[in-house]
């Protein structure tokens, strides 16, 4: 055991060793390639400057005449609309991957060639989704409690059925509502379908609407009646009436005929077109990817190509002097 440990402790010796120098030998390539690569710099270094200028002079104008801006449309589909509107910007979208400008100036578009990618997508409110909707609320808390809610909301099928959806767009210019929104608002309102169940709806509100109304008018004569006979009556009388469940029951019928009332107002408003506005937001500047960037990538790529070139020049120079010295 004795005779073998000075054995084990020389080769442990003699690996370190090899291991040090080894690393020695790759911190000294490092050094040598720092070295050689600021004597490149040093060499190239008015080349290096002018490539610089003219790269972000060229990104500089490249980021002032090519420009994108985003454009929102924030919708809500009535009338069971939603597959409709979806399908219909689809369509949008696919003409504009045909370059079918007369297509777009036929539905109103201004600029069609300044005209960039549309698409639509759900906001997901899962409150909104299963708010006054039981059946949207048992869906939700089933898949709850499964643990796949995540999955639920976002599905295809799900994200439909939110009331509200954002439509987006780009324009290689600033654009206004006149150019872009209102033609495109007034191309997915273009159904005859949808029309004709609109003047239905609408018409079925003012039916219940005046219904209503001629219900709380006697609910008011009714009142008035009440009040009439109550106030010749004794104070007795008047405690009677006062616990008479009838009566609490028609107050109630009013209160809740004229929230119906109000909310049909708004409903009015809301479904006054198949596919209703609730907020347009224009001329957003994309800044996204290389938008707005070209000043700062254009001298990058200038610099990379430049030593490149002169990387792979001596590469060959060092390449042909070997073969010459080979065949000689």
């Amino acid at each position: 055991m004795s005779s073998n440990s000075p054995i084990n402790s020389d080769n442990q010796e003699i690996d370190l060793t090899k291991i040090s120098q080894k690393v020695n030998g790759i911190f000294e390539s490092l050094l040598t390639m720092v070295f050689r690569f600021i004597l490149f710099i040093k060499r190239n270094i008015i080349v290096l400057i002018v490539l610089f200028i003219v790269g972000a002079g060229i990104g500089f104008y490249l980021d002032k005449k090519i420009k994108s801006y985003d454009h929102q449309i924030i919708v809500s589909p009535n009338f069971g609309s939603t597959d409709y509107v979806y399908a219909k910007v689809d369509l949008l979208q696919s003409k504009i991957n045909e370059g079918d400008t007369n297509f777009l100036k036929k539905i109103g578009i201004k600029n069609t060639k300044k005209f960039g990618n549309i698409e639509i997508e759900p906001i997901i409110d899962v409150y909104k989704f299963i708010r006054n909707n039981e059946e949207n609320f048992e869906l939700i808390k089933l898949f709850a409690e499964d643990g796949s809610i995540d999955k639920i909301v976002e599905q295809e099928l799900t994200s439909k059925n939110y009331p509200f959806h954002t439509i987006s767009f780009t324009t290689s210019k600033k654009s206004t509502e006149d150019e872009t929104v209102k033609p495109i608002l007034s191309f997915l309102n273009d159904s005859d379908y949808f029309n004709k169940i609109k003047k239905e709806y609408l018409n079925n509100i003012d039916i219940k609407m005046k219904a209503n109304d001629s219900i709380i008018s006697q609910i008011d004569a009714l009142m008035n009646q009440f009040k009439n006979k109550t106030s010749g009556s004794h104070s007795d009388k008047l405690v009677y009436y006062n616990e008479n469940t009838e009566l609490n029951e028609v107050i109630k019928t009013k209160d809740e005929l004229i929230r119906d009332q109000g909310q049909k107002r708004v409903d009015l408003v809301i479904l006054d077109k198949t596919v209703k506005e609730t907020s347009v937001i224009l001329n957003r500047k994309n800044t996204k990817g290389t938008n707005g960037k070209m000043k700062f990538i254009i001298p990058f790529i200038f610099l990379l190509l430049f030593i490149s070139f002169k990387g792979i020049l001596s590469f060959y120079k060092k390449q042909a002097l070997k073969s010459k010295q080979t065949n000689s």
